[in-house]
């Protein structure tokens, strides 16, 4: 698996982050979809990760800096073909190391309540985050679950 800097202008891309957002809004209330489309995630705050296998592509993340200390994971998603195959933990593993490079003090992240999100939460975790209230632009949401992870060798 190669995970790599993508930038978004493939059709394998655009199709994934279209059935990400479909299903988001399936799931959730509109009001509490938090999922960014392809245009948000071009921002230049956000970094996008993509992970290949040759010409297939097995999934995405994101990471958006919300200040000089602190990161967000954003737009996790495994292609269906490749889920429950450790896709997400690559991912998730990649962004992890993509923050401390950056000297970020917290990864912090939104993911959904309902059940539907339980292999979300227990991946996250999985990986050392846990749950906090809302920060940035979020608020207080039943729909919604805040993480954070402290990331290792930062004192405050």
């Amino acid at each position: 698996m190669q995970i790599r800097e993508d930038d978004l202008t493939s059709k394998k891309i655009a199709d994934l982050l279209r059935e990400h957002l479909e299903n988001m809004y399936e799931i959730t209330p509109p009001e509490s979809v938090h999922a960014l489309d392809i245009e948000a995630l071009r921002s230049p705050n956000i970094t996008f990760f993509s992970a290949w296998e040759g010409e297939e592509l097995l999934g995405c993340g994101a990471l958006k800096e919300l200040d000089a200390r602190t990161g967000e994971v954003k737009s996790m998603r495994t292609a269906k073909a490749y889920r429950r195959k450790g896709v997400a933990s690559k991912i998730l593993e990649h962004i992890i190391k993509e923050a401390q490079q950056r000297v970020y003090y917290y990864l912090n992240l939104e993911t959904g309540a309902s059940p539907e999100f339980a292999p979300a939460r227990a991946l996250y975790i999985r990986y050392g985050f846990e749950y906090r209230g809302p920060f940035g632009d979020y608020n207080d949401d039943p729909n919604s679950v805040f993480m954070t992870k402290k990331l290792a060798g930062k004192d405050l």
